[in-house]
């Protein structure tokens, strides 16, 4: 799952960055208001972590400006304020939690869980292409009904291809989803875990799954 992490304390960032990574998140993180609408705005997140004083645009306002757009991604504002009438004015912006700093990470992990699993309320968390099944919840893969043990990037790349099954993803936007919106896309990392994918989602299978567009990318399905 990919979180927005919007906060312009360098060691803040950093500190909840590395946490969550930790966690198998793929996070984007932005230090200005300016830079976090633009990502909020051409990225699929799944949270957005933000905190209210930014520079140049500040959290209520972005949190308005996304819901104005109808983004309706689960938004955890984080600031330094703690009184009645932030936590309302943060909340009647269009946020969806609030946690005021410090904090320990063991309480931001536990809130963000809760976020996304109100949010995947309607739905069962399971993606499945033909006999291959990935649980978003549960960090589980399955084929054939046989369990097949990921890395958490494998784990992150299979779900991007199974999020866009049956359609062709390219290398830049593998690595803008996957990896960082930084990563050199030049590299050959990407086509090496497509391989270690390929080993273990359809090595023994008679019906491959991931298949090479050559000249566009990569596409995930039955033929």
């Amino acid at each position: 799952m990919r979180i927005l992490l919007v906060e312009d304390e360098i060691k803040i960032s950093n500190f909840i960055e590395r946490g969550l990574k930790e966690e198998d998140y793929i996070v984007d993180a932005a230090s200005d208001g300016e830079k976090a609408m633009f990502l909020a705005e051409i990225n699929p997140y799944d949270l957005i972590i933000l905190d209210i004083m930014l520079p140049h645009v500040d959290g209520i306002t972005i949190c308005r400006e996304l819901r104005k757009k109808k983004i309706n991604t689960p938004i955890l504002m984080l600031t330094a304020k703690d009184r009645v009438r932030d936590k309302v004015k943060g909340l009647n912006s269009g946020a969806d939690d609030y946690l005021a700093k410090p904090f320990d990470f063991e309480e931001l992990s536990a809130r963000i869980s809760a976020l996304l699993r109100r949010n995947r309320d309607d739905k069962t968390g399971i993606l499945k292409v033909a006999d291959l099944e990935l649980d978003q919840l549960r960090h589980k893969v399955k084929r054939a009904g046989k369990e097949i043990p990921l890395s958490s990037k494998e784990f992150a790349l299979l779900e991007y291809l199974m999020l866009n099954a049956n359609h062709v993803v390219t290398r830049t936007t593998i690595s803008e989803h996957v990896w960082h919106e930084d990563f050199d896309s030049f590299t050959n990392v990407i086509d090496v875990f497509i391989s270690f994918l390929r080993t273990k989602i359809d090595k023994g299978s008679n019906k491959p799954l991931i298949h090479t567009i050559h000249g566009k990318g990569y596409i995930l399905g039955e033929e």
